[in-house]
Order: structure tokens, then sequence, then C-alpha cells
């Protein structure tokens, strides 16, 4: 596709420039030593409330850029669930990756703007119906027990009900990584200065009770909250990014200028980072409460009875390596994947 790309200032092309010589040297050093391919890539399935806000097509976006990922399918939730599934099919087949099931939620009142919604109604990508959301997801956890991440980045809706429908099936899944939550850090505390106190958290906040059943269902839980999530994707890396001229990139772009504002918070890649090299965002062991209000709190317990950790939480993480990472799946050639 020949996507319009974004204005560059002079300045910025210099930083361009400068980004572009100092990623070039430092990234296949970088990329070689952190994230060796496995022989046997990780299968994952993608819990997405795509079209709202722009992460979601960002964090899909490294997921298929990366061989180590083996994606057995994407599910929708939160809101126009159809709809969001119509922009996988043509997501997925720009891409080139239309053999990737996508499944659709049960939809719920609409909330929030659906900005990318002529992406998602343009063209001849869409499949005629698109199959249950809770039933892919257990049927594929029958298939695979104990082999499967569930990547949570959109609200809980999906896997309350899963939880809800078979726990014995849910509790065969691997593991959950979970964008969710807010232990210390709220919405725009991005850690120059002291902690402004935690908040609820957007895919917390929207299904209280499914993120309740998630917490207390035993499936060993990561958690990427905002505290570790809250990455700006400015200018510099937006142009490199959107200049590789990929049919992946291509798509991004076009998913940028219809969401319709500037700086990119980059929360729910890091979920995807993480699967693959795990020290871009070091966790440790915590026992969570989901409050009545959303709020996920940190409960150890008394002294005499502690509370056993329930979740695994990454409450820091560095901006600079976890965009080089993210960056360098972008760059040609195509990544060479592993053998299912």
């Amino acid at each position: 596709m020949n996507q319009k790309r974004l204005p560059v200032s002079g300045l910025a092309a210099v930083f361009i420039s400068i980004f572009v010589c100092a990623f070039s040297i430092a990234s296949p050093v970088t990329l070689a030593q952190s994230t060796p391919t496995p022989a046997t890539p990780q299968k994952v399935i993608i819990d997405t409330d795509i079209g709202d806000d722009i992460d979601d097509a960002f964090a899909a976006a490294l997921a298929l850029r990366s061989p180590d990922l083996q994606i057995l399918g994407v599910t929708t939730t939160f809101g126009d669930t159809e709809t969001r599934a119509k922009l996988l099919d043509r997501f997925l087949a720009e891409a080139g990756r239309p053999e990737i099931p996508v499944a659709a939620g049960t939809p719920t009142p609409v909330k929030s703007t659906f900005t990318q919604r002529r992406y998602a109604e343009a063209g001849h990508f869409a499949k005629p119906s698109h199959g249950n959301a809770v039933d892919f997801l257990l049927q594929q956890i029958q298939r695979y027990p104990g082999e499967i991440t569930l990547i949570a980045i959109g609200p809980l809706m999906n896997v309350g009900a899963a939880i809800e429908k078979d726990p014995a099936t849910f509790r065969k899944l691997k593991r959950v990584v979970l964008m969710g939550g807010s232990i210390k850090r709220g919405y725009g505390d991005l850690g120059y200065g002291p902690p402004q106190g935690p908040q609820p958290e957007w895919n917390i906040l929207n299904d209280i009770p499914s993120a309740q059943k998630l917490f207390a269902s035993a499936v060993p839980l990561f958690v990427m909250p905002l505290d570790s999530t809250q990455l700006k994707m400015d200018e510099v890396k937006r142009a490199f990014l959107f200049s590789q001229g990929t049919p992946v990139t291509d798509a991004l772009t076009l998913l940028y200028h219809q969401w319709g504002q500037e700086t990119p918070t980059l929360f729910d890649p890091m979920t995807i980072a993480f699967i693959v090299n795990p020290s871009l965002c070091p966790v440790q062991p915590m026992h969570i409460r989901v409050d009545e209000k959303g709020f996920t709190r940190p409960d150890p317990g008394p002294p005499n009875a502690p509370n056993a950790p329930n979740a695994q939480v990454c409450l820091d993480s560095n901006p600079d390596a976890f965009f080089r990472f993210y960056l360098s799946h972008f760059v040609y050639p195509e990544p060479e994947r592993a053998a299912p």
C-alpha cells in the first residue's frame, strides 16, 4: 500500500539520521544477545479491544513480527466486537497472515470511540462470520493443555466468561500475561518525580468482576501495570517506524492517522516484549486484590499469616531498551519463523 507518511521537520530529520545510525550499529548485537529464537515457538492467543486506542495495533504488529511466537488466534473484547474482528481480518491479511483465526466476544454497550472504524469497514477482507471468542479460547486450551499463553490487552469480558463457563479448562493455561492495573503510579505519572498514587486502570475498571475472577483463578499471572507501560512513542521513533514501507508498518501508519492523536503511549506492546524478552520488564511476586472500585491493591496480609503471591508484577521498565527492542523487529528482512 502507498500510505501517507508523517511530515518530518528538518530538525526531526537530523534526529532520525542519528537514531538510524545508532540503531544500525547497536541493534544486531542487542537482538542477538537478548532475544534468541527458540527451537519451538511459544503458543499465544491475543485478547484485544483493538480499534479504540492505537496501542493494541502496535502490540499485534510486534507479535506478528516475532518469529518466536506462534499466534493460535486473536479474540476481540469490549464494545463492537464484530467490527473489531473485521479490523483484524484486514490487518492480518495485509500483514500476510490471513490464516490466523479471529473470534469475536459478546458485544457490550459502547463506552469509547471506535477511531479506526473506517479501516475495519473498508475493503474486501472481512470474513463472513467469526467464531465465539470464549468457545475458541477454551477449545484451544483443551487442544494444547499447559502450552498456551493468553495475552490479555483489553477489558476482561472474555476472560471472566471463560472462567465462569469452564474454570477447570481455563486453569490449564500455561499463563496469562496482562496489561492492566496500577500499583504505585497512575495515568500520566512517568516516574520522573515522586509517585502520584494509583488509579483504576481501563482494562480492570471496565469489568471489575472478571478481573477479580482472574486474580483468584490460580493461573500463573504476569502483570504489566501502568507503572511500567507508559511508553511514549515520540516523533523520531514514529518516523523511523513508518518509513520502513512494509505491509505491517503501512497498516500501522494508516491506523495511527485514523486514531487522530499525536503521541501514542504503547501500554499493550510491553506484554509481547515481556514474553519474548522478560528482562525488559522484571517482575516480582505480589498478592494483588482487585477492589470494588477497580483499584489493584497490594495485599501482603499480616506478618503472621502472609498472603501467597497470586501474580508476578512488573513495576518498572527502561523505555530506551524497550523501544530499541520494539523497533528492531520492523527492519527488513522479514523474520524467519521457527516451524510449529
